[in-house]
């Protein structure tokens, strides 16, 4: 479904645009256009006054699991935020340790006071990070936007499946484009 509106306290929230995630091999869009339309939005949110949440992530959920992690210990900046961003004083910032932004964070509490109803989703991986804060986003009550071209994965086949069967029943989708054209 295309983006109709964007509700007039919107957010965004930037998944895991961090140097040790962009530096992966993602498909099917490159992380440094994921990352260049991510920086985009950021913009056009802040040049309108609007939220802008940078959410990195430093650990992950306990338990076992099936698919083994990535191996080694990541070097000292892996989870510092991409430069090209352009972190700014007024930015949220949200460090979590699962894959979704809600969970075990302040996320919904920094939303909430400021009276944000609905939130743009992007970043990096579709069917982790994102497909995860949607799903919270959702569940919270937010309206939930994806910029379809503005996220990407390690996984082709799973961003797929992300973008055409979970976001429709989540929320509204579209590009990054059509996102700015709606604010105004």
């Amino acid at each position: 479904m295309s983006a109709t509106t964007l509700d007039p306290r919107t957010a965004l929230v930037l998944i895991d645009l961090q140097k040790g995630i962009v530096g992966l091999p993602t498909a099917p869009l490159p992380s440094a256009e994921v990352v260049e339309r991510g920086a985009r939005l950021a913009a056009a949110f802040r040049a309108r006054a609007l939220p802008v949440v940078l959410v990195n992530v430093t650990g992950g959920a306990p338990g076992r699991t099936e698919s083994a992690l990535r191996g080694g210990t990541p070097p000292a900046d892996w989870a510092e935020l991409v430069p090209e961003l352009d972190r700014q004083p007024g930015d949220i910032t949200v460090t979590k340790q699962q894959w979704g932004a809600f969970h075990g964070t302040n996320l919904d509490l920094e939303l909430r006071r400021r009276g944000v109803t609905q939130i743009v989703l992007a970043g990096i991986a579709t069917s982790i990070g994102v497909e995860s804060s949607a799903r919270a986003a959702h569940e919270h009550g937010y309206h939930v936007t994806i910029a379809t071209d503005a996220v990407t994965d390690l996984d082709e086949a799973a961003h797929r499946n992300s973008l055409e069967k979970i976001f429709p029943r989540l929320g509204e989708t579209d590009t990054t484009d059509t996102i700015v054209k709606l604010l105004g």
